[in-house]
């Protein structure tokens, strides 16, 4: 023991009145309590999330493209999260009907919205009455995939690619129809670009979604649509829809055999989709990460992103923070194309 040491330590310092002895124990108690409170609110409230099923909001009726989407992601976030995962069907306004219900749901990281760019950044354009507001009652949780739409007739079509048909609607001036999952989707205002950029005229007919709209293409009731590549590939392959061109910038890996629209001598026709989950607005940051991260575990899962890409999806993910720069961007540039469109609804 060293002697000197050891006096230091048990040597009294000079007593403390009695008013300032109680004063600081007060204060250390306030501390110690407080301290006591955050421990027992704050970090096993984020430790639980999530604490019960998670339902995931389509706005568009089953069996269309974002269904299958969706589940193909569950299995997975399940597994990741622990709670199972409940996909819900409330169609309707192009997604807008689905999108409300998630706004106004609690903000609590258990009722989210996988959309589409239609219901993302073209409905903002298209419905000027909305009752929420992009960005601020729905705010991202992740960029889940992005894809090209391919321009597809029915064989009964005489037409064998984009040419071809250009110079059959040109001669046969109304007489084509083309299906949309509704006004001022993406599946109508891609169609729209078509016309402008080649002069013919198509009768639109919408549909309260993809899936029953495609199903007209398949029927014949309607002769061209402008659909989702995972939504199509597999019955292009079985002839049952011609693919004549996709709008993206490069060949789909799932249609390698389709060329582009710019190969097909529309120079500047390159739109490509994506998909995304948004989250009611005011959820707590650290329950858009967990989320954030459980969508891209989920992505990086290697039978996920070989499925997604033999669809024709690529699995894009951004997180929550570079999806919303991502949605601000991308709000003006399809507001334009509404506004070019003419198209408009209440």
């Amino acid at each position: 023991m060293n002697p000197r040491t050891d006096s230091v330590r048990r040597q009294p310092g000079p007593a403390l009145p009695d008013g300032r002895r109680r004063s600081i124990s007060r204060l250390l108690a306030g501390a110690g309590l407080t301290l006591a409170m955050w421990a027992a609110t704050s970090t096993p409230a984020l430790a639980a999330f999530p604490e019960r099923p998670i339902r995931l909001i389509i706005g568009f009726p089953a069996g269309g493209p974002l269904d299958t989407h969706a589940r193909l992601l569950a299995d997975r976030l399940q597994q990741l999260l622990g709670q199972p995962i409940i996909i819900d069907y409330k169609p309707g306004a192009g997604g807008s009907i689905g999108a409300e219900f998630v706004a106004k749901s609690p903000p609590d990281g258990h009722t989210l919205l996988v959309a589409n760019t239609g219901t993302m950044v073209i409905n903002p354009a298209l419905y000027p009455k909305l009752p929420y507001t992009m960005l601020r009652d729905l705010v991202p949780v992740a960029r889940t995939a992005q894809q090209p739409l391919a321009l597809i007739v029915n064989p009964a079509v005489p037409a064998r690619d984009i040419r071809e048909f250009i110079r059959y609607a040109k001669a046969n001036p109304g007489k084509l129809n083309y299906a949309s999952a509704g006004n001022g989707g993406i599946s109508h205002l891609v169609p729209e670009m078509f016309k402008q950029a080649t002069g013919v005229f198509m009768v639109h007919l919408p549909y309260r979604g993809s899936a029953p709209a495609f199903s007209d293409v398949l029927a014949g009731h309607a002769q061209f649509m402008a659909e989702s590549i995972p939504q199509v590939t597999q019955y292009v392959k079985q002839g049952k829809v011609r693919a004549l061109a996709v709008t993206s910038r490069e060949r789909s890996p799932a249609l390698p055999d389709v060329p582009t629209l710019i190969e097909s001598g529309l120079s500047q026709f390159d739109v490509v989709g994506f998909y995304g989950v948004l989250a009611p607005g005011g959820t707590p940051p650290e329950v858009l990460a967990r989320l954030s991260q459980a969508f891209q575990q989920t992505l990086e899962t290697p039978d996920i992103r070989a499925r997604m890409l033999a669809q024709g999806a690529d699995p894009a993910f951004l997180s929550h923070e570079t999806f919303g720069s991502f949605l601000r961007g991308e709000l003006p540039r399809w507001q334009k194309a509404v506004k070019a469109s003419g198209a408009k609804l209440d």
